[in-house]
């Protein structure tokens, strides 16, 4: 008995993990539009992601990202750009941006009692790794 409800606690859990992860196109880097760079916000699946999904604000854009999934924010170059989580506690990175690829990674802190979500710049190289595991986050209608 007691391996029967392991194994069905085991699928239940399984199927909930699958649940969670964002589906989409797989990470497929776009080149920067003339006059425009580009921000790429991800957020990496790991075991226990929580569900949650802030809206993330980068300039004019906004989206919500899941767990396993990205976004690419299209800003004007040479702008100050300014991207933020809108939650109670607010967390922000800001950008003077030049005509190129941006990236940061999405996470979410535990505390007592909800998860805190940060925005953290990431370098080229160590982002490179990352997104790859991570799928387009569909956008329905706006998220502001």
């Amino acid at each position: 008995m007691n391996r029967r409800l392991l194994v069905l606690l085991l699928g239940v859990v399984g199927v909930f993990a699958i649940g969670c992860a964002v589906q989409g196109k797989p990470f497929e880097k776009l080149p920067s539009p003339p006059g425009n760079a580009v921000i790429y916000v991800y957020r990496p699946y790991s075991y226990g992601s929580s569900a949650l999904r802030p809206a993330v604000t980068c300039g004019e854009d906004t989206a919500r990202i899941g767990p396993g999934g990205y976004h690419a924010f299209i800003v004007p170059a040479g702008d100050k750009v300014v991207c933020s989580i809108q939650t109670d506690i607010a967390d922000e990175v800001e950008f003077q941006t030049e005509r190129r690829s941006y990236y940061i990674r999405e996470e979410l802190g535990w505390g007592l009692l909800t998860a805190t979500p940060h925005l953290n710049p990431v370098d080229t190289d160590a982002a490179q790794t990352e997104i790859q595991s991570c799928v387009l986050e569909p956008q329905i209608g706006s998220a502001k």
